[in-house]
């Protein structure tokens, strides 16, 4: 449409495009995109006062999730209502990446019990959400965690880490990261060949966005 109207310059950038530019269709965000459940406009315009009950609610579980010592249902619980809240409040995604609860989320998933790890894999794709999430959790740690769930994660766990690789990689600095880590490409294409259907999907849409990176 941008063009058809007329445009001869990117509109984010400015920069004039070539004569006849070359358009190829993003498929890894158009999953990311499919994958999210959008707010309805009943939802988006609720009181105020709840959307306070629901930051301070937040902050009851935040502070759950990372005292020194919590049991795995109380865990599990904090890290399941989290991921409700951060599928659709920005504010909130914002608040529980400054909290330092990414560290004990990155700890559940290195647990080995797989229901953690599926809930806190989920409220780290919703905190990949916010553009300026993506290269803090890179620089976190994040990236081993997802190979390792590659490879040896249950099936759902596997597709939320394939799926969670494609967010990330929107930046396309974290596509050099990415494919620059030991068996991170690798895993993906094992997972292409062995996996489930699902598996199968989000793994090649990750393939699919890393490899616009001529490296990789």
């Amino acid at each position: 449409q941008w063009i058809d109207s007329g445009n001869r310059t990117c509109p984010i950038t400015k920069l004039p495009l070539s004569e006849n530019p070359s358009l190829i269709p993003n498929h890894a965000l158009r999953s990311l995109i499919s994958n999210f459940a959008h707010v309805s406009p009943k939802e988006s315009s609720r009181p105020r006062t709840q959307q306070e009950h629901s930051q301070s609610q937040s902050q009851a579980l935040i502070s759950t999730l990372v005292s020194r010592s919590p049991s795995n249902a109380s865990k599990l619980e904090s890290l399941s209502r989290l991921v409700r809240l951060t599928k659709r409040d920005s504010l909130i995604r914002r608040k529980v990446t400054e909290s330092g609860a990414v560290r004990a989320a990155l700890d559940c998933v290195d647990s080995g019990n797989q229901v953690l790890q599926e809930k806190s894999l989920s409220l780290l794709l919703n905190l990949s959400l916010e553009d300026d999430n993506k290269v803090g959790l890179v620089a976190d740690g994040v990236i081993r965690r997802i190979v390792a769930v590659l490879r040896v994660g249950s099936p759902d766990c596997k597709a939320i880490a394939a799926t969670l690789l494609t967010s990330l990689a929107v930046v396309e600095v974290n596509k050099a990261t990415i494919g620059s880590f030991p068996d991170a490409i690798s895993a993906l294409v094992y997972l292409l060949r062995v996996g489930n259907d699902r598996e199968r999907k989000e793994s090649a849409t990750a393939l699919y966005a890393l490899c616009s990176f001529p490296d990789n």
